[in-house]
């Protein structure tokens, strides 16, 4: 099947390949969009099950940071990279290298910055041999704290303040006794947790690697449970922070959560589940909404900024959903379609 046929082929403006037959390297870059400015995005390393898969990945999450960047008001278009393997296994710094030159090779249409199964100390390996890496290092952080290039801190900080909004608009109330149902502790579900634990949330988490849930249930007072069980629990909010599509007609059947508000990219398999969930009462937070945190730190890191600048600017994005919420009960739609239509207007010419 061709590119220009695939599903999620969204009038892409470029899509390369790369094999590196001696680092083992087996790479795809997306462009999605590039009016706003030029394409960033993550580079995400993953043990895809085939090149259809990752392909699919690709078109999804580089459309999705178009859309992100736009509803965070940022002067950027969206692109992503995916690097088939796994991470624990596969990834050496030849590979980092052999990917910065296929960065390199796209002469800036895409900026690369970290993503899943990455690390900043790759993208610095990367770094050698492009230019065109984000992330590497970083001056501001929005608590304050030593920054050190790795978005994930306020990923989760926006995230966090998205879920806050979305409990308020739905519940009326703020987080203390709710109980929230956490779906991967990696870099940013972990934080994500602190910030809700902190807030008096009782949490539930899963994750396929142990670590992650064997510390919060020692540090959050979490309660662990499987992957397979973590969508189907009776909780107020369920909070996706791992891979992508896991709400999907089978899982939306057995969802008794109110509000579905975490930081996974592309969360819905479809976007026609938006009207399900609508029509279940749930209330959904459009992904590329509240996850937008990563890039409007990478954003700051670019430019002369502060600190408290980079905050207000994460906290926007609970003001950003509310005004969806708002749009969506006025017109009676879904709220992923009314931010569709909230970003086109501004990334489409």
């Amino acid at each position: 099947m061709s590119v220009f046929d695939h599903i999620e082929f969204d009038e892409h403006e470029h899509v390369a390949f790369c094999h590196d037959k001696k680092t083992g390297l087996k790479a795809i870059i997306a462009v999605h969009n590039s009016y706003l400015g030029p394409a960033l995005g993550g580079c995400r390393m993953w043990p895809y099950a085939n090149s259809d898969e990752a392909l699919n990945d690709v078109l999804r999450l580089s459309k999705g940071m178009t859309y992100k960047a736009a509803m965070a008001n940022l002067n950027q278009g969206g692109g992503k990279a995916v690097i088939l393997g796994d991470p624990r296994v596969h990834k050496s710094a030849d590979m980092m290298r052999a990917m910065g030159r296929f960065v390199e090779s796209l002469s800036g249409q895409y900026i690369s910055a970290e993503d899943s199964g990455m690390s900043v100390a790759d993208l610095q390996i990367m770094a050698e041999e492009t230019t065109h890496i984000s992330g590497t290092k970083a001056s501001y952080h929005f608590a304050g704290e030593e920054a050190d290039g790795n978005p994930a801190p306020s990923t989760a900080y926006g995230v966090f303040t998205g879920v806050k909004a979305s409990v308020k608009y739905h519940f009326g109330s703020d987080l203390q006794g709710k109980k929230v149902a956490i779906q991967g502790l990696g870099h940013v579900g972990y934080r994500l947790a602190e910030h809700l634990h902190r807030e008096g949330a009782e949490l539930f988490v899963a994750d396929i690697y142990p670590e992650g849930v064997n510390r919060a249930k020692e540090k959050l007072n979490a309660t662990i449970v499987s992957p397979d069980e973590i969508l189907t629990l009776d909780v107020d909010v369920i909070a996706p922070c791992a891979m992508g599509a896991t709400v999907n007609r089978q899982s939306i059947s057995t969802l008794k959560a109110k509000v579905i508000a975490g930081a996974a990219n592309n969360q819905l398999a479809s976007e026609d589940l938006g009207e399900l969930l609508k029509d279940k009462g749930i209330l959904y937070a459009p992904d590329y909404v509240i996850n937008a945190g990563g890039i409007i730190d990478i954003y700051h890191q670019k430019m002369l900024s502060s600190n408290e600048a980079l905050k207000t600017h994460l906290e926007k994005i609970g003001a950003t959903l509310m005004e969806v919420y708002t749009r969506a009960d006025e017109q009676n739609l879904a709220t992923n379609r009314v931010a569709n239509t909230i970003a086109e207007e501004k990334f489409k010419k």
